[in-house]
């Protein structure tokens, strides 16, 4: 890539040329598994920060192996001999996935990174030079037009994501086409959008090496290219999110003032889906002063549609500036130009009475019910990926908590999931404790606080005995009245029902 413009990008439509080229390059184990044996921890750990020196002095050698890495990840010329004992050369020269430099070498065009799938496939995402794992590392400053490879957004977004099989997906903002990628396992037709047609170069392209179908490419902002009477049983977008002054950067800054482009993205999508299919998005929103956020998250989610919204991180408008300031390079330019570019981010924060920035996922699924449940929480601790079972059970049990009153849920038979234990908090030498804590140590491994009586239920939730039952034992054990113990017990069996503690088992 030069200061005059984004590099030439291979030819998209010689899927034999990249057939080739896949074999050859999983015959010399340039897979994720692969890179880690060849780098070591250390060395593979740096990549993703952008730093390749350790890589460097890992492929000293002349294995096939390493002339991969120095190739296509360390973006190094290689000599013509030493690739074509690896690659079909002459072919890829001509595809344009190589380029003639210095005399007798060669040199990747793109980078080309392996990626494993989730079902141990070995995949691998194309994007431009130096736009590889590690952010944009100021790429911006030399051109607004480039496409990104795998960064932790993509592959949060890919984590999350529902992976039942569907008819039909929708990637919106495709980019390298990671999600077009994912989605391809599971659905039978997939369609991916971008506004930069390289973009959309760069996924067919990713497709292609990856050995996956092919998908319906079209150009064009957000739902522009969607036909009027076109639906999805699912749609994923890491869209350009980041809330900025102007829409410097095509990759990151979505060009609409505010938080907006999220909002209208959640807004327009639920008219989108089919029944009972997903729209999953990464997103930025406004902390405005006088507003609750949650609620105003609540606003932007479509009538007929429930919603889970988490809330993962939030910062100061300081911190959020100066984040992505630095990922545009910002930092290393004149002192005068960033302060003056800071200046502005704050001025823009100030006239919207901006005091933080929240990041999180947004799920919303199409419903039938005609009371939609919107879920909006902040959690910010650790979680296990991929997350897309997790989430899918969440809104089956919405369904089973809907159709389910409290005689009903009396009536019903629940089981303790896997690997939930329970921690009792008080003072040392205590007969009782203050409080008894149940937590999760898979999907979102949330705590959540129980009284004595949800704590003894839970615990003897073995799928054998009704809840009304359970809880007449325990009343009889207590001394409690086993009315009084029915009627307030139930809130607290939803609760655990909801966030996921105890699944219905009849």
């Amino acid at each position: 890539m030069t200061d005059s413009g984004p590099a030439p990008l291979p030819a998209s439509d010689r899927p034999e040329t990249a057939a080739r080229l896949r074999d050859a390059l999983l015959a010399a184990s340039f897979t994720a598994d692969g890179l880690l044996d060849l780098l070591g921890a250390a060395a593979y750990a740096a990549l993703a920060r952008s730093e390749t020196v350790p890589a460097l002095r890992a492929t000293r050698g002349g294995t096939p192996l390493e002339t991969l890495v120095r190739l296509f990840l360390l973006q190094q010329p290689v000599s013509h001999a030493r690739v074509a004992a690896v690659l079909p050369v002459e072919e890829a020269l001509e595809a344009g996935w190589l380029t003639r430099v210095r005399g007798d070498e060669v040199a990747a065009t793109v980078d080309v990174r392996p990626y494993g799938g989730p079902g141990g496939e070995d995949w691998f995402i194309v994007s431009d030079l130096g736009c590889a794992v590690g952010g944009a590392g100021g790429i911006g400053q030399r051109d607004e037009g480039v496409v990104l490879g795998v960064g932790g957004a993509s592959t949060t977004l890919a984590g999350i994501t529902v992976r039942t099989p569907v008819g039909s997906a929708l990637d919106l903002g495709t980019g390298s086409g990671i999600q077009a990628l994912h989605a391809a396992q599971h659905a039978t037709r997939v369609t991916a959008t971008d506004l930069n047609p390289r973009a959309l170069h760069i996924t067919a392209l990713t497709l292609a090496l990856s050995g996956a179908p092919a998908a319906e490419l079209r150009e064009g902002s957000l739902f522009e290219p969607v036909r009027d009477d076109e639906t999805f049983d699912l749609i994923v977008s890491n869209p350009p999110f980041v809330i900025s002054p102007r829409a410097r950067l095509t990759y990151r800054d979505g060009g609409m003032g505010g938080d907006d482009l999220c909002r209208s993205l959640v807004q327009q999508a639920g008219e989108r889906l089919n029944e009972g299919g997903f729209a999953q998005f990464l997103a930025n929103w406004q902390h405005v002063a006088g507003e609750d956020w949650q609620d105003r998250l609540r606003s932007w989610v479509p009538r007929g549609c429930d919603a889970w919204i988490v809330q993962r991180e939030v910062q100061d408008v300081t911190q959020y500036a100066e984040l992505w300031l630095r990922d545009a390079g910002d930092h290393r330019e004149d002192p005068a130009d960033y302060q003056a570019r800071y200046d502005a981010w704050l001025d823009e924060f100030e006239a919207r009475k901006v005091k933080a920035v929240g990041f999180g996922w947004i799920t919303l699924r199409r419903t039938g019910s005609a009371e939609p449940v919107v879920t909006v929480e902040e959690w910010p601790h650790p979680v296990e990926q991929p997350l897309g079972e997790t989430i899918r059970a969440h809104f089956e049990r919405l369904d089973y908590l809907r159709e389910h009153d409290d005689a009903a849920l009396l009536d019903s038979r629940f089981k303790l999931v896997a690997e939930v234990v329970q921690e009792q908090v008080g003072l040392p030498g205590a007969e009782d404790p203050e409080h008894v804590v149940l937590r999760q140590h898979r999907g979102m491994r949330r705590a959540t606080k129980v009284d004595t009586v949800g704590a003894g239920f839970a615990g003897v939730c073995d799928g054998t005995l009704s809840a009304g039952r359970i809880l007449d034992a325990i009343a009889q054990l207590v001394g409690e009245d086993p009315v009084l113990l029915r009627d307030r017990t139930p809130a607290q069996i939803r609760l655990l029902v909801e966030q996921g503690f105890l699944e219905p088992t009849a």
